[in-house]
């Protein structure tokens, strides 16, 4: 990564603050606490959420898109995922990612649910209230209607009437359409998908984070389930916990990577996970500078101690994101190389 921080940092406050608008004065009064110490300044922007100026023009974008869709399409379901709705985005202007869900019917784990109901190993780890909610559940009736067809039928429709709506219309991608709102200046990916509840959602009773299929148009089918609704919630939780430190961490991780030279294969989804892994003990009253410290440490121990990084699951707690996947903890290598380089950059006296 380059090194003039002072450059990084103006680069920054362009993606934060695209229209220039004024930051808000305790912010203003840290800035010029810092004004001679680049690296420092980067370390601050870096973990600096967008201004909600901007985020709420993202969510405003995609109520515009809902309306539209809310006007014809009927037996749907809309919820919000993506960054922006933890507040762990890095760019003023980011897109927003609008499910579109069918409520006519969902899916569900029934491979799970006869393997805990009929095998003894499983069943006695149940409680009585959980079997009975497992039997609910595979004595529903099932569905009569064609899933695919009606997940095909959405996408279809949206397709149409945001090609009607907007001039910026893309609906190439199988799995979602852009649609580029010109007054608001943001984009909107919107997804068909279907409901699917897990052996976790079912035993728990958690209707409020279920998990999603994603539908395919080319395929005419779903793929595996995202569970990004507990992710959300987790993550907006314990941030609250932490006084905002938790994605401060996130979001300065994400701009690393996003100014490195190397190629490092981590997406938002395992940067969540390993920064939601840190004990809050570490870091529950750390500043910004130790919050530097702190990461560098977790990726230290996620590169030297494999059963650490094999222990690591993603915030839904639903995967893995280590395990078996070489290809990643080399990521983790590179994007501990870029910390270590601002640890070293840092005013020795700050850190040493």
């Amino acid at each position: 990564m380059n090194s003039n921080y002072k450059s990084l940092t103006e680069q920054m406050q362009r993606r934060l603050n695209p229209e220039n608008l004024a930051f808000k004065e305790p912010f203003r009064e840290e800035l010029r606490s810092l004004q001679y110490q680049d690296a420092l300044l980067f370390i601050r922007f870096a973990m600096k959420g967008v201004e909600p100026e901007y985020t709420s023009k993202s969510i405003e974008a995609g109520n515009r898109a809902k309306q539209h869709l809310e006007a014809e399409l009927t037996s749907v379901d809309y919820r919000f995922q993506g960054s922006v709705m933890t507040n762990t985005h890095i760019r003023g202007y980011s897109d927003i990612d609008l499910l579109c869900l069918s409520s006519k019917f969902y899916n569900w784990d029934s491979y799970n649910v006869d393997r805990y109901l009929n095998e003894a190993s499983f069943r006695q780890q149940l409680t009585e209230l959980q079997i009975r909610r497992l039997d609910a559940e595979k004595n529903k009736s099932s569905y009569q209607g064609d899933s695919n067809n009606d997940l095909r039928t959405i996408r279809l429709t949206s397709e149409r009437i945001m090609t009607s709506k907007y001039t910026e219309c893309d609906t190439s991608k199988p799995k979602s359409i852009k649609i580029r709102n010109k007054d608001l200046h943001r984009d909107v990916d919107i997804v068909t998908a279907a409901w699917y509840n897990d052996l976790r959602t079912i035993l728990r009773d958690d209707r409020e984070n279920r998990g999603v299929k994603v539908y395919d148009k080319d395929a005419n089918a779903t793929g595996s389930a995202d569970f990004p609704f507990i992710s959300i919630a987790r993550i907006n939780q314990r941030s609250s916990d932490t006084n905002g430190r938790l994605k401060k961490m996130i979001r300065f991780l994400k701009n690393v990577k996003s100014f490195s030279d190397l190629e490092i294969k981590l997406s938002s989804f395992d940067i969540n996970a390993l920064c939601f892994d840190i004990d809050t003990s570490d870091y529950w009253s750390a500043t910004y500078i130790e919050l530097v410290a702190v990461l560098h440490r977790q990726l230290t121990r996620i590169v030297n101690d494999s059963a650490h990084a094999d222990s690591i699951i993603s915030v839904d707690e639903r995967e893995y994101i280590f395990r078996g996947k070489p290809q990643k903890v080399d990521g983790i290598r590179r994007l501990l190389g870029e910390v270590s380089q601002v640890l070293r950059d840092m005013p020795k006296p700050l850190y040493s």
